[in-house]
């Protein structure tokens, strides 16, 4: 007689996932360092989203290309995001932090992640139809592909499926499945 071999529960994967992410963390700190952590889990987030996102091939400048994570706008993610990527590679090609200036089309062509600050709005808009997965926060406007949204002290995120297929870019159904939200 063959063995039964019992099928993981979806709780289980959920943890495996989430785990993979890397977003189980140590015990909470202060309320005073609240702000920090907050920060450093969405840049852990931002270096954690693109092993379950796919981007179409004319996303990098070649097979070793940097994997370009983008902040424009307001900065709060600063030096948190700068470690988070420290060392990190997607893939083949190794993530670097830039920061925009500007949204000029030329430079966030060579972006695969944009996180934007205050006036989301305004700055999606310029990248309409780019194969740049959009991160933003729901505090702030919101917007992007991917919304932080904070749940009491922890945060979260949303995804909109529209917004991705608009980009060129497909989401891993690993990823929506610790979405809050999935908007079709």
């Amino acid at each position: 007689m063959t063995p039964v071999i019992p099928r993981p529960r979806r709780r289980s994967r959920v943890l495996t996932i989430v785990a993979a992410l890397g977003l189980l963390s140590a015990p909470w700190p202060s309320l005073a360092a609240a702000g920090s952590l907050e920060m450093a889990v969405k840049a852990s987030y931002l270096t954690k989203f693109a092993p379950f996102v796919q981007w179409p091939p004319r996303a990098f400048a070649g097979p070793t290309a940097p994997f370009r994570i983008c902040v424009a706008g307001d900065d709060a993610i600063g030096g948190a995001l700068d470690q988070a990527a420290r060392g990190q590679r997607m893939q083949d090609h190794p993530i670097t932090v830039t920061r925009l200036a500007s949204l000029d089309p030329a430079v966030v062509a060579n972006c695969q992640i944009l996180f934007l600050g205050k006036s989301a709005g305004e700055m999606l808009r310029g990248v309409a139809g780019q194969p740049v997965l959009t991160v933003t926060d729901r505090s702030r406007g919101g917007g992007g592909i991917i919304q932080f949204v904070m749940q009491g002290s922890r945060v979260r995120f949303a995804v909109d499926i529209a917004a991705a297929d608009n980009a060129g870019i497909q989401i891993s159904s690993k990823l929506l499945g610790l979405a809050v939200e999935v908007a079709r």
